[in-house]
């Protein structure tokens, strides 16, 4: 990998960085938090591990990511009623209204292209 290249990863990582300091500071949420109730707005229900996949996290580090945010009341949980052992997760009233209450404001990634 060229220098270039490092340099766009490393700047990525700031503005990636600097978002998740927003979020925390502006809406008290961490970005896999707020990925998390964006996918499952965009998805509808979904298992833990299904949610893993989709965020990229361990199961062990999206079980976290899903009590912190159940705890907060944003995502709700419901046994299959095909499977009792199997849990689905789904985006609550007060986690669509704290989506929408984020005012992100449109992020470029054109400079980050490889």
């Amino acid at each position: 990998m060229d220098h270039a290249k490092i340099c766009k990863i490393r700047d990525l990582y700031r503005a990636i960085s600097a978002l998740e300091r927003r979020f925390e500071r502006l809406y008290d949420l961490n970005i896999n938090e707020v990925m998390l109730l964006c996918t499952l707005r965009e998805s509808g229900c979904m298992t833990s591990s299904e949610l893993a996949e989709q965020l990229d996290l361990t199961p062990s580090n999206a079980s976290k990511v899903i009590a912190s945010v159940e705890r907060l009341g944003f995502v709700s949980r419901a046994r299959c009623k095909q499977d009792k052992r199997q849990m689905y997760f789904s985006l609550t009233a007060a986690g669509g209204e704290r989506l929408a209450a984020m005012q992100c404001e449109e992020i470029d990634l054109s400079a980050f292209q490889f």
